[in-house]
């Protein structure tokens, strides 16, 4: 039977939008090293910012919404002087620990350390 394709184009399987979904959603910049300062129980804004080094007030509190958004996050307000905010991981969030912890396992075993530059 033929299906006017070309020979081999039918064989292969698109991305499933769910696995599409959840790449881009812990994949985004920042993300990981944002949900591992969550996971070490760094909860505070200055805390997560402090374990990310790098990221900036605009990529932080952006991520943070995404986060929220994806039902990752949950942000919450202590009633304190002066006012203080916390993010915790929600349920969804904390079924990412086995994931972060795969791909930390991996890293240490196929991502070197960044060294000295070789000489001339």
């Amino acid at each position: 039977m033929t299906t006017g394709q070309p020979p081999g184009e039918g064989d292969t399987h698109p991305v499933c939008v769910r696995f599409h979904t959840a790449i881009e959603m812990i994949g985004a910049r920042w993300t990981g090293a944002i949900l591992r300062a969550l996971f070490t129980d760094q909860c505070r804004y200055a805390q997560i910012k402090a374990a990310v080094p790098g990221v900036s007030d605009t990529m932080l509190a952006q991520r943070l919404r995404e986060l929220q958004r994806d039902g990752l996050v949950e942000r919450h307000v202590v009633p304190a002087t002066p006012v203080q905010v916390e993010y915790r991981l929600t349920p969804k969030g904390q079924d990412l620990e086995p994931v972060l912890d795969a791909i930390i396992a991996w890293s240490h075993t196929w991502v070197p350390l960044p060294g000295p530059a070789p000489a001339p």
